[in-house]
């Protein structure tokens, strides 16, 4: 959703997580994204200056810690299959995703960037502005999951240069919890139909009987907020019900990754705000062959 042709208050906040990182966080960072204050625009001095003067509280470096393990994890990813020869990377939901025009990874890359259409045109008309050059392998997919028919994505995404024959990474991030069920359901039915050797990255909260006192103080808050700005959670999957519908649409799970999991160990001795809890799971899975 949109407010007065701006881009979503999430796609905002996540970006801004990302860019307020490398400036109130310690080094080494765990994520670079070198655009995220460019992609702001106009609200950059508002939202980082929440993290500036407030970057310890809770709420504000949960949103750093989610915004940037994540990144780190897919985008480590991406690297990984790239070297085996994928190259396609479809981000459902890219909002103010950076990636493609920051990365030297994306120069071999096909990036197909899936979001509805008002955040698409404010992204776009922001790298006009700044001028930010969209690379030639980079390719903009408008599409709303609730109110177009998530069959039709496939034809979009084809449309767009899309290799059907071709493996890709599928990066779904800071989505689910926002989508119903069946949206959710859909949009795997349609993964499923990529090219074997497909790889999905896609991210789902915990139901809050297990989430940790950390995660439950971070999301009882940040869902409330939400709501109230018109994008309220309304779906959470345990394990166990994400590889039920992973299996149930022919897509084979290869691991959860906990957000403590998603970086080496050592690199959680910080002296910084940022500490792992018990709220998002990466799920990790391959299209299945036919």
């Amino acid at each position: 959703m949109t407010h007065n042709g701006q881009p979503s208050r999430t796609a905002l906040m996540s970006a801004a997580a990302r860019a307020a990182h490398l400036l109130v966080d310690a080094t080494p960072s765990i994520f670079t994204d070198t655009l995220a204050r460019t992609f702001l625009g106009e609200h950059a001095e508002e939202l980082l200056g929440y993290h500036r003067s407030y970057g310890g509280h809770p709420i504000l470096s949960g949103a750093r810690t989610m915004a940037v393990t994540r990144s780190r994890y897919t985008e480590d990813r991406l690297a990984e299959l790239a070297d085996r020869g994928v190259d396609q990377y479809v981000i459902l939901g890219a909002g103010l995703d950076s990636f493609a025009y920051r990365s030297e990874l994306a120069e071999g890359v096909r990036v197909f960037e899936v979001d509805e259409p008002a955040t698409q045109n404010w992204k776009r008309a922001l790298m006009v502005e700044t001028g930010t050059a969209v690379p030639p392998t980079t390719f903009f997919v408008p599409f709303d999951f609730e109110k177009e028919s998530t069959r039709s994505l496939t034809d979009h995404l084809v449309r767009a240069g899309f290799d059907l024959d071709r493996p890709a990474l599928v990066g779904w991030l800071g989505v689910t919890m926002y989508l119903s069920s069946e949206a959710i359901e859909q949009t795997l039915a349609v993964i499923s139909g990529f090219a074997p050797g497909t790889e999905l990255i896609v991210e789902h909260l915990l139901p809050a009987g297990l989430r940790d006192e950390a995660g439950r103080s971070y999301a009882e808050p940040v869902m409330a907020a939400a709501a109230e700005q018109g994008e309220p959670w309304r779906t959470f999957l345990d394990i166990e019900r994400m590889e039920a519908l992973l299996l149930e649409h022919r897509l084979q799970p290869i691991e959860y990754v906990r957000q403590r999991e998603t970086i080496d160990p050592a690199e959680w001795e910080r002296t910084d705000a940022l500490r792992p809890f018990e709220l998002p799971i990466l799920a990790r899975a391959r299209v299945s062959v036919r």
